[in-house]
């Protein structure tokens, strides 16, 4: 899990002058855009099994904001539990077998044509040999490009863009 990565790519090149809070193709979609623009990533998480583990979790990036409900918030953009508010901006979501839970990366109180950087930790507690699921959710085929053109310091590909939105997840500690 640690240094796992969420991308979305553009289809398209980043252009010299892009337009505030343009959208573009996902580079994800092969063919309906509501069923394959999105990924899944499955990991077991090390550990001895009937121990559970405090893990702090650095989470950095590019993204769109996205609406979640029927949870908590913790933070400006990390959510625990609940559902998505929207059917067009992406999901970030990282989910553990034991103890049962889910989290939401890029919670926003709205949504709309913006992207920002993310730069924040969260502990989650994760049993010994859980599985962990890393899932990425465009929903409709489109996202809201990279027209800021904004660098994650010390996150390939800095210094320069990235073309799309990532969110890369590092690992800081690991407690009984």
């Amino acid at each position: 899990m640690d240094g796992f990565r969420f991308e979305f790519p553009c289809k398209d090149p980043m252009p010299d002058n892009p337009k505030e809070g343009a959208d573009g193709p996902s580079g994800l979609v092969t063919g309906d855009p509501k069923t394959t623009d999105n990924f899944t990533a499955k990991k077991k998480f090390g550990g001895e099994p009937g121990k559970r583990y405090k893990v702090t979790l650095r989470f950095r990036g590019v993204v769109e904001p996205m609406m979640y409900k029927e949870g908590q918030s913790v933070g400006e953009y990390f959510y625990v539990g609940g559902v998505k508010n929207n059917a067009t901006y992406n999901i970030y979501q990282i989910s553990v077998s034991s103890p049962k839970s889910h989290y939401f990366l890029n919670r926003q109180d709205s949504v709309g044509h913006r992207i920002f950087t993310l730069d924040y930790t969260q502990t989650i507690e994760i049993d010994g040999g859980a599985e962990v699921v890393f899932f990425g959710d465009g929903q409709n085929g489109r996202m809201i490009t990279n027209y800021k053109k904004l660098v994650v310091p010390e996150i390939a590909p800095a210094p320069a863009p990235f073309n799309g939105q990532f969110i890369q997840v590092d690992v800081l500690d690991v407690k009984e």
